[in-house]
């Protein structure tokens, strides 16, 4: 086919995105409860990253956490595809991308997978939402991006590491003794809330069980390395930071220290929610973003945020 791409959904040939383009790898429709179609989705390889787009409109970018995968963002896709194109990333070695071992699975090389994915979907800027690590992630893709990232979201992370409760050292012995899926296992139960039920909660276990202990090894010792304390002041963009009032993973103490030091942002502290506020208490969540993405899209959608809500005080 050479430099073309096979659509399922159009059933026809057509040319790629830019340049070689990302591969298209299949193309599923995403249904609601009672079976009926929602929306077109379609999943990408590019480089090691599996990406996937629904939607159509200005870009917005989500990217996981530690272990996690593009999933933990299924209750955004219906949300925000009618508005925006949605691209959900899995990050390499996570979910279902690719775990080539002669390759980094540290922030730095993150930051370069995301920056791929930009090109090759040719994209000038995006708001750019994170989770966890990838909350890290894409705060160091700011800080070296900045004109590339409209708006950032910051859900339940940090600007140094983890929580006390998920210590690098802590979290490596697990790996030696329990094993990496028992032991990514074992975070996932202590990581939400009350209210969560145990369907939600099995269904964030097996999804952490698809990361190989390679990749989560090197991957909490370069978030729990990275440190964006003193530089937190250089970014400018509109950023919002949501975080569970019950989150012992990231506690709401961490997202404080990033609102603070982030100019202008705007924060929200989610009840009833542990470290994944986004499938805990998806309405609250969703509600949230999309009054942020309003002043985003407004006319002075490209100044500073809009200061610590009411909610947060």
């Amino acid at each position: 086919m050479g430099n073309l791409l096979f659509s399922q959904r159009l059933g026809r040939l057509t040319p790629p995105i830019s340049g070689t383009g990302p591969r298209l790898a299949m193309s599923a429709d995403v249904k609601n409860q009672w079976g009926a179609n929602m929306l077109q989705q379609e999943t990408f390889t590019i480089g090691d990253t599996v990406v996937q787009v629904s939607g159509a409109g200005s870009p917005l970018i989500f990217v996981h956490g530690f272990t996690t995968t593009a999933e933990f963002w299924r209750e955004q896709i219906a949300a925000f595809s009618s508005r925006y194109r949605v691209i959900r990333i899995n990050l390499p070695g996570h979910g279902v991308s690719p775990r080539p071992a002669e390759r980094a699975y540290s922030i730095p090389a993150f930051v370069d997978d995301i920056l791929e994915v930009y090109r090759a979907f040719n994209i000038d800027d995006a708001i750019l939402v994170g989770l966890s690590m990838g909350g890290t992630v894409a705060q160091h893709f700011t800080l070296a991006h900045p004109l590339m990232v409209r708006a950032l979201v910051l859900v339940g992370a940090t600007p140094h590491g983890l929580g006390d409760d998920v210590n690098v050292d802590n979290v490596l012995q697990a790996i030696d003794d329990l094993g990496v899926v028992l032991a990514s296992q074992n975070v996932i139960e202590r990581s939400f809330g009350h209210a969560a039920g145990r369907e939600l909660v099995e269904f964030a276990k097996s999804e952490v069980a698809q990361t190989p202990a390679f990749v989560a090894r090197e991957a909490i010792a370069s978030l729990n390395a990275s440190d964006s304390r003193a530089f937190l002041s250089r970014i400018y963009v509109p950023t919002l930071v949501v975080v569970g009032n019950e989150d012992i993973i990231t506690p709401p103490g961490e997202s404080v220290i990033l609102a603070e030091g982030i100019a202008g942002s705007r924060l929200e502290i989610i009840p009833a929610a542990g470290h994944f506020p986004m499938l805990e208490q998806p309405e609250v969540f969703n509600r949230i973003l999309k009054d942020f993405l309003f002043t985003c899209d407004g006319p002075s959608s490209h100044t500073k945020g809009q200061g610590l809500s009411q909610q947060a005080v």
